[in-house]
């Protein structure tokens, strides 16, 4: 069975938060931080050692990302990670074939592995991680029901990769009716052209950009 959306009761047109400020609210609000690993992030790490893949934007967003966990803590704002295990007999078939095609048998974030380390940032304790097997972080993780069972409407997006794991996360939870937030300062991709349309999307459709101040500003101010 599909998991329930958020309540469209909840949402009647006369209590829509139709500004960013609105979603922003630090009650119903929560931070996601996805795939802060060394596998993904360190420049001898999975993507660019295995894939060949430049991984040098990510050391840019720890800070945007540390100062925002930091504003979600301060605000009463939960803040929720997402960290990878994708050792291959633990990937679905979809996730293999490709990885096979190109030659590829090195597991990615094997837990207790170097790769699955934090990169640079890391949840404090008692904050909740989910770990994923897919680039969904809402697929069969638990992430969905535990939002749901602290109120929480608006997810505020950072990590990485843009294009991947953070745009697959936030689509689905678009589908299950979350108002989505990319922190733009707070996301990175190997791909530039791939980062750019993949904000290009949540502009379009999905949700809103902004930088991570803003959200920041937001939470502080309420």
């Amino acid at each position: 069975m599909s998991p329930s959306s958020v309540s469209p009761a909840a949402c009647a047109d006369d209590t829509l938060p139709v500004t960013l400020e609105a979603r922003l609210a630090p009650a119903g609000s929560a931070l996601l931080v996805i795939d802060m690993q060394n596998d993904f992030c360190a420049a001898r790490g999975y993507v660019q050692t295995v894939m060949g893949k430049d991984v040098s934007t990510a050391a840019s967003i720890v800070p945007p990302i540390q100062a925002l966990a930091n504003a979600a803590r301060a605000a009463g704002v939960p803040v929720f990670w997402l960290r990878a295990d994708y050792t291959r007999q633990r990937l679905p078939p979809s996730m293999q074939v490709k990885l096979a095609a190109r030659g590829i048998t090195q597991d990615c974030c094997a837990p207790g592995s170097w790769g699955s380390a934090w990169f640079e940032v890391a949840p404090e304790a008692g904050e909740a991680v989910f770990t994923k097997h897919t680039y969904s972080g809402f697929h069969q993780t638990g992430l969905h029901e535990a939002l749901q069972a602290q109120g929480i409407r608006t997810l505020v997006f950072a990590g990485v990769q843009t294009h991947i794991c953070v745009e697959s996360t936030l689509r689905a939870a678009h589908t299950l009716g979350y108002y989505c937030v990319v922190a733009e300062d707070a996301v990175a991709s190997h791909s530039p052209a791939g980062h750019a349309a993949a904000l290009d999307n949540v502009r379009f459709l999905f949700g809103d950009v902004c930088p991570a101040a803003a959200v920041r500003q937001a939470w502080s101010a309420a």
